[in-house]
């Protein structure tokens, strides 16, 4: 039963995990999909104003309401999707970037050049993640790809950080040592025999962040540093309802609802995540299954 079948059986029993890979799904999909099913793109991109219908409740023609400008809500949450999952892809995958490989050629070189990545390293962390990101957002100035930069420089020490850890125990391991004496280079040794058996807390971690990606970009855009309006990022749209929810509480309700479920949909399946790439784990899950 190959690894992939594995996954998929295990999860399909485990409820948890069942959740949590559908409201990750559907989040790709969406954030893929949105702009081609809008029922409004006028109102989606932010780029009309109707007083006659501002801050019109929920009902069928505005599912989720309408905006201080008219805007239709429901679009603009489904858009927000769609840079949501930029934010979520450019952070961790920038932060990957950066990281990996300076945690894999700090761990295996060891030595001086080690020891100067790590500092390195440890100059970053000695920083609070979501306060570093808050002084590079406001030093690069308000956008999206600034907010993505901010995150990922704040973010990538965490991942050099865990891979160094990984690659001083797995370069000790008896098939890395045979490699050495069949003379491969240190390139292929790191990249093809070390780092493949170093990244499963490194994907696992991955997992956890794309959903923290999420939540602190909203975060950015809420304190007036990420995002720029009219964009429909789901923290700026929470933010810009905040100011009016005496008056229309759907405006930031929709939105925050839409952060909280698509956190919740990382967290979960990263749970999954680590139970199935632990052996330990993963065997009395398969037992659990078999036995039942």
């Amino acid at each position: 039963m190959s690894e992939v079948k594995v996954l998929f059986t295990l999860m399909r029993k485990n409820i948890v995990a069942m959740v949590g890979f559908i409201l990750v799904v559907a989040f790709f999909v969406i954030g893929i999909i949105s702009p081609y099913i809008l029922t409004r793109p006028e109102d989606a991109w932010g780029s009309t104003f109707n007083v006659s219908a501002r801050y019109l409740p929920p009902s069928w023609e505005h599912p989720f309401g309408t905006d201080e400008f008219g805007r239709d809500m429901f679009n603009r949450v489904i858009l927000g999707a769609r840079f949501s999952l930029i934010i979520a892809v450019g952070v961790v995958g920038l932060a990957l970037v950066l990281g990996v490989p300076i945690g894999l050629m700090a761990g295996y070189s060891g030595g001086r050049l080690g020891t100067i990545l790590m500092r390195l390293t440890d100059m970053f962390l000695a920083f609070p993640p979501l306060l570093l990101a808050i002084a590079l957002a406001a030093t690069l100035g308000r956008g999206l790809a600034n907010a993505i930069i901010a995150l990922a420089l704040s973010w990538w020490p965490w991942y050099a950080r865990l891979v160094y850890v990984q690659v001083n125990t797995v370069k000790n391991m008896p098939y890395v040592d045979a490699a050495r004496v069949l003379g491969l280079d240190s390139f292929t040794i790191m990249f093809r025999h070390i780092l493949p058996n170093a990244l499963t807390p490194v994907v696992i971690q991955a997992s956890l962040d794309m959903g923290s990606a999420v939540l602190e970009a909203a975060g950015l855009s809420f304190l007036g540093i990420g995002v720029q309006p009219p964009t429909p990022e789901w923290g700026l749209l929470v933010s810009e309802g905040w100011q009016s929810i005496n008056v229309a509480w759907w405006i930031s309700f929709f939105p925050g609802l839409a952060i909280v479920t698509t956190v919740l949909g990382f967290n979960l399946l990263a749970e999954f995540a680590r139970e199935f790439m632990d052996p330990r784990l993963r065997i009395t899950m398969m037992a659990k299954r078999w036995f039942r």
